[in-house]
């Protein structure tokens, strides 16, 4: 039987590698490294499933609000962030945190986006974040 995307979702939220890497380096349950929600809010109803275009477009805007890119930089972004969703089976932006939370200093909807990249013919799950650090 497939899992669903939801528990897809349960799973890598559950992983100790997603807490420490979430968490900057070591999971402190009452932190605010990456905001004030802290990791206790991110659940699998915080995660919204969108199309490829929107996803391929979050990224792009994030990484392009200063102008264009080095080729180098595009280059590995394309590799690394877009390829992963031209091949997916769905696509999910954590999206249930509310418009006042914040990561480190700025909107979780502004300058923090975060994808969750399901490829299931590849058996791979692909977390994207863009942020500012």
């Amino acid at each position: 039987m497939d899992a669903s995307d939801r528990d897809l979702l349960a799973a890598l939220i559950a992983h100790e590698q997603f807490r420490d890497d979430y968490a900057g380096g070591g999971v402190d349950p009452d932190g605010t490294r990456h905001g004030e929600y802290g990791i206790r809010h991110v659940t699998p109803e915080a995660y919204e499933p969108i199309g490829r275009q929107r996803a391929t477009r979050l990224p792009e805007t994030w990484a392009e609000q200063y102008g264009a890119l080095p080729g180098p930089l595009a280059e590995a972004l394309r590799r690394q962030a877009y390829d992963a969703l031209t091949e997916a089976d769905a696509v999910h932006h954590l999206n249930g945190l509310g418009e006042e939370e914040h990561h480190d200093w700025a909107s979780v909807h502004g300058e923090f986006h975060e994808l969750v990249v399901v490829d299931r013919r590849a058996g791979r799950l692909t977390l994207l974040v863009a942020a500012d650090d």
